[in-house]
């Protein structure tokens, strides 16, 4: 059981805030990793999730890439941070949250993609100028600062 876990015995469906990371994974091709999601069912974003105790936002982004790309990551970059009320969730089963996002990219990575089922329908890599339509909106915003900030055409 992790902590978000324990932490939803006790305060149930209640809204709080919640550090999470995710990561701008880049190929030879300038092509961006994206996990077609279990939730919110179908939509594509970038491989990430939320902090555990003890963690940094880097070790978070580490271990959630590694549970679900099957990934490890070399050299990671500082995007940005995100937050505020734009970054409200309300899941399925009513959990209500506010996400801390840290973002970071890199394009050192190694092994052998691999999809977890139990988070991902798939894993894509994907042109920076033709991303999925049904995107994540704040992970859409992040790779739309990402390529502002650093892609060149």
């Amino acid at each position: 059981m992790g902590y978000i876990e324990d932490l939803r015995k006790l305060i149930g469906t209640r809204p709080v805030i919640l550090p999470g990371a995710v990561v701008i994974i880049l190929n030879k091709h300038n092509q961006v990793l994206l996990q077609q999601r279990r939730f919110p069912n179908g939509k594509w974003g970038l491989p990430g999730g939320l902090m555990e105790l003890a963690e940094s936002t880097e070790e978070t982004a580490r271990r959630e890439v590694k549970e679900e790309t099957n990934l490890q990551l070399g050299k990671l970059h500082l995007l940005n941070v995100y937050s505020g009320k734009d970054h409200y969730i309300k899941a399925e089963n009513g959990d209500e949250f506010y996400v801390v996002a840290t973002a970071y990219f890199t394009n050192e990575f190694h092994g052998h993609m691999k999809a977890e089922k139990s988070e991902s329908i798939s894993l894509k890599f994907f042109p920076l100028d033709d991303l999925p339509s049904n995107m994540v909106r704040s992970h859409e915003e992040m790779v739309q600062e990402y390529k502002d900030k650093h892609y060149i055409s």
